[in-house]
This record gives C-alpha cells, sequence and structure tokens, in this order.
C-alpha cells in the first residue's frame, strides 16, 4: 500500500502528474489544487489514495494529508466516485469544501462539473456531521487558507461563523466572539483574526 511518493515531477498535465520515483514514473491524478502546487523538473511529495477495480490500479495524489482526507470522506458518499471527488477539489480547496458541507452551501459543490444539486445535498446530508467532528483533520488549527477560502456568496457573518467553526469553536462561542465586532468595516481576514484573538482573551 502507498502512503505517499516523493520524486520529480516530469510531466504535468490537466489532472495529472507523473512522479519519478527512482527511475520509476508513477502516474497519479491529481486535482487542480494540487497540480497548481507541482513544477516540472522539481521534486514533490504526494500524499496517495489508491483506487483498485478489475481493470485497473489507479493512484490519486494530493498535496496535503488535509487535501487526502478530503477525498476519501467524499468517496465515501454514496453516488461520489474519485471522478466527481477530484472535480469537487479542483473547483475547491479542501478547506472550502469543508467550509461548504458545514454551512450547506451547495453552489460551491455544484461549481465542480458533474456535480448537480442532489448530489450536492447528498454530499451535505452524509458528511456534515463527520465533517464537523474531524474539521481538524482537513483544516488544521490556525490554518490561513480558511480566511482566503470562506464562502464569498454568504454574508459576512456567516462566512466569519463559519471558518471560526470549522477550527472547532461552537457556534455558542463564535457568537460571543463576532459579538460587538463592525463586520461591515472590517475585511473578512480581520474579522476572522479579530475574533480569534477575543476568543483567546
Amino acid at each position: 500500500m502507498f502512503y505517499h511518493l516523493n520524486g520529480t515531477v516530469t510531466d504535468l498535465e490537466p489532472g495529472l502528474a507523473v512522479l519519478d520515483c527512482g527511475g520509476v514514473g508513477f502516474a497519479v491524478y491529481t486535482s487542480g489544487y494540487t497540480v497548481g502546487q507541482l513544477r516540472r523538473g522539481e521534486r514533490a511529495k504526494l500524499y496517495i489514495c489508491e483506487q483498485v477495480r478489475e481493470d485497473a490500479f489507479d493512484l490519486y495524489g494530493f498535496a496535503t494529508l488535509g487535501e487526502k482526507r478530503c477525498f476519501e470522506m467524499l468517496i465515501s458518499v454514496s453516488g461520489v466516485g474519485p471522478k466527481a471527488a477530484m472535480s469537487i477539489l479542483s473547483a475547491n480547496t479542501p478547506e472550502r469544501v469543508c467550509l461548504a458541507v458545514l454551512n450547506d452551501d451547495e453552489k460551491a459543490l455544484t461549481a465542480a462539473a458533474g456535480v448537480g444539486k442532489r448530489l450536492a445535498q447528498r454530499i451535505i446530508l452524509e458528511l456534515k456531521d463527520k465533517m464537523g467532528k474531524q474539521a481538524e483533520d482537513i483544516v488544521p488549527p490556525g490554518s490561513v487558507q480558511v480566511v482566503s477560502t470562506a464562502a464569498a456568496d454568504g454574508t459576512k457573518l456567516a462566512d466569519v461563523m463559519g471558518a471560526l467553526t470549522v477550527l472547532g469553536y461552537s457556534r455558542a462561542e463564535c457568537a460571543a466572539a463576532v459579538k460587538g465586532l463592525d463586520l461591515e468595516a472590517m475585511s473578512l481576514e480581520d474579522a476572522i483574526r479579530a475574533a480569534l484573538r477575543g476568543m483567546m482573551q
């Protein structure tokens, strides 16, 4: 069983990277998020998820363990195969997927090619509790990426609450932290930082 591959990137295509590990080229399916982290000719480490079928042995690779865990959660949903999961992770960062599920944000999920409203609703229904309990496996506490990927189409209050919830705080703690903040006068990043500072006092 492969846990990760560490080698030189020899080829890059949309959704695919080839890693040369000791003279052996491994074709690894990747998301747009991971492809964006790779450079041809440079060394890279990808965390691997294997998918074995009667007619195929496919490797899916991820730049972070968080993205790998997000992928594994997605393919655990009935009707979501590796292709759909990769499509979702190409349209969203792992943090954004987590936020979308926890905030019932169907639009973020249906932005992925091949993902319709019903499938998005099923993903939210089946993963909401699981992602709530395992959010730190996808989004480490203090992750800056949560700030930059919070929902852009919701209200700022919902975005701040969603980001704090993903970091492990209860909704009651989040509500207390944002109370008194002038959200309209602050950027989303500043609002989240101010709320976090308030919780630490």
